[in-house]
């Protein structure tokens, strides 16, 4: 599998992008200093791209797939990408509160630790539906991992599509979530013109 070790802290800074929206409270100190270059219409397009498939760690090809659904999907094909992107199984773990970051929710997923509607799926990229209800495994609700997420999530608010009990680990998708409410901080009509070249 391909793994990115770029350090995020230094991807940020190159993307321009707060570590905020990866769920990373560190900030960087050091400035990017590039020689006053313009940047082309070409580099937008690259660096809007690059910043969708970090902020929810998918790779280029399931990226391009991604982008190919949303064409076929009605409505403006820029917003239904980044829908198609928030409903990603790690992504609405993350969105709950029961992961620090969408790695943390992948590796979550991956070790089977949740269920959807009672069924175990171990898929990061599962697009859930509204009414699913996720939550996580009985046997591993009281583990320590999990006290420690919510203690550094607690106050995290869970956008208005997702309902969470915290308490016991569950959460519900209440609709699909609108591009208004999806405060991620990407200009997704650039990367339609990136793909539509």
């Amino acid at each position: 599998m391909a793994v990115n070790r770029v350090p995020v802290l230094k991807r940020c800074r190159s993307l321009g992008l707060d570590p905020v929206y990866l769920g990373i409270d560190k900030k960087s100190t050091r400035q990017l200093n590039r020689a006053n270059k313009k940047m082309s219409e070409y580099g937008l397009q690259l660096r809007e791209k690059q910043k969708a498939k970090f902020i929810y760690g998918v790779l280029e090809k399931p990226f391009r797939n991604y982008f190919a659904k949303a064409q076929k999907m009605s409505g403006m094909t820029g917003e239904n990408l980044m829908i198609l992107l928030e409903l990603r199984l790690d992504n609405v773990l993350f969105r709950l509160g029961f992961a620090r970051t969408r790695k943390e929710a992948r590796q979550i997923v991956d070790h089977k630790h949740v269920l959807v509607n009672g069924k175990q799926v171990n898929i990061p990229s599962y697009l859930v539906k509204a009414g699913d209800v996720i939550e996580i495994k009985e046997k591993h609700k009281d583990s320590q991992r999990y006290k420690d997420i919510l203690e550094v999530t607690g106050g995290r608010l869970v956008p208005e599509w997702l309902e969470a009990d915290q308490e016991n680990l569950s959460g519900t998708v209440k609709e699909i979530p609108t591009r208004e409410i999806i405060d991620v901080p990407v200009d997704e009509m650039l990367i339609v013109e990136l793909y539509s070249k």
